[in-house]
């Protein structure tokens, strides 16, 4: 874990002042996957691990950026933007000054004065990179907002979301969508957050006290999986268009039925069927997992978890043998209610509702399993709902 008090010490041992420090969520995506770019609903929590940056501003136009994660130190002239990605870190970073400054989203309307100021940023984490966690939007979030607050801007959060989000399309090359900065800047401790991507309407679900979330991380990243990610959209695109010619009023595959999706079956390649498929019915069962989860039902929302992971695998075609193998691992042990894999896949994490009381014995045997399996030693823990990005005072209390 980060301890921001460690940081703010080695930002002042490096830039020579006192730091502000912030922080943004990394999340786990309890149901909804591969729906946030089809304007459909996702049901997200904020992890208790971040990204933190200590920030202090400068006097020119000049961002120092140093990642003790990657050991580098970049420098960003905000009078010379760079456009596109180079497939680094940085990019995130870089994004998001370039586009709060261009759009003056720090508060003003126009004018030199609200443009986004110089600054210098040490940036440590804990989310795991590349495990299906969202460590890019907490990254770009926690960036973003601390900018905007040193150039003396209060900004909205929905406008931070959305120039995060034109950030990883514009600057890193996913054309992702909106559900990973939106909890990033939403998040609620103990809550998990039901979000209709196209509307950005927010409901909060309180967790139920008698289950946990373990997220384990199966320590493999498959390197096609940005360009996947992105032909995975460019199919469901496809599909819309076919359904569109024959039902206009469809935009996105959110406004779309089962039964509409059938008909238009013969005109569509079967890759596009099934993709489509898998968001339709994706879809539902993240509302009648809202409902579960109100209604505290755990074992229907453990059997949501449980067909969302089988229409990933087999419909939409992200997941690998070892989100598989840590899934069905899952599945077989006593108190896990459901299991699937979370985030993009081609590997990262899968995540499981668990009953309390199961807990450390759930972890234990999973671990174990795994590792029997495959030879690799998983990463498990139980995560707990957290807030969304904030200000963090050095008493420990985010402001």
């Amino acid at each position: 874990m980060i301890d921001p008090g460690e940081l703010a010490d080695a930002f002042r041992a490096r830039f020579g002042r006192p730091p502000r420090v912030y922080r943004a969520p990394g999340r786990v995506n309890l149901i909804g996957e591969h729906v946030d770019y089809n304007d459909g609903f996702v049901l997200p929590i904020a992890l208790d691990r971040s990204t933190w940056v200590a920030a202090a501003p400068r006097a020119d136009r000049t961002i120092v950026v140093r990642s003790r994660e990657y050991g580098e130190t970049v420098t960003i002239d905000l009078d010379r933007p760079t456009a596109g990605p180079t497939g680094e870190w940085i990019d995130y970073v870089r994004g998001m000054a370039t586009i709060l400054d261009e759009t003056h989203q720090t508060g003003v309307a126009s004018g030199r004065e609200g443009r986004v100021k110089g600054a210098d940023l040490l940036i440590a984490s804990d989310v795991p990179i590349g495990a299906g966690l969202s460590s890019s939007a907490a990254l770009a979030v926690a960036c973003g907002y601390a900018l905007a607050d040193l150039s003396g801007a209060s900004l909205d959060l929905n406008r931070l979301a959305r120039a995060a989000q034109r950030a990883e399309h514009e600057f890193a090359g996913t054309r992702c969508g909106i559900m990973d900065q939106m909890i990033a800047c939403h998040g609620r401790e103990g809550a998990a957050l039901f979000l209709d991507t196209r509307t950005l309407a927010c409901r909060w679900f309180p967790l139920a006290p008698a289950a946990r979330v373990v997220v384990c991380n199966t320590m493999v990243r498959h390197e096609l999986a940005s360009g996947e990610y992105n032909a995975r959209r460019a199919d469901c695109e496809a599909g819309v268009a076919v359904l569109a010619r024959a039902v206009p009023s469809i935009g996105a595959l959110r406004d779309a039925t089962l039964e509409q999706l059938d008909a238009a079956r013969s005109r569509m390649p079967e890759r596009v069927y099934r993709r489509c498929r898998h968001v339709i019915t994706e879809n539902a069962r993240v509302e009648a997992a809202a409902d579960a989860l109100d209604a505290r039902d755990l074992l229907r929302f453990g059997a949501l978890m449980d067909a969302s992971h089988v229409s990933l695998r087999d419909d939409f075609e992200v997941s690998c043998p070892e989100l598989d193998t840590m899934a069905e691992i899952l599945r077989t042990l006593d108190g896990v209610h459901g299991a699937r894999m979370t985030g993009g896949g081609f590997g990262g994490c899968a995540v499981a509702l668990v009953d309390a009381t199961r807990e450390a014995s759930v972890r234990r045997e999973v671990a174990r399993r795994y590792h029997a399996a495959t030879g690799l030693e998983p990463d498990v823990w139980v995560t707990t709902a957290g807030r969304g990005v904030c200000t963090w005072s050095l008493d420990s209390a985010p402001a």
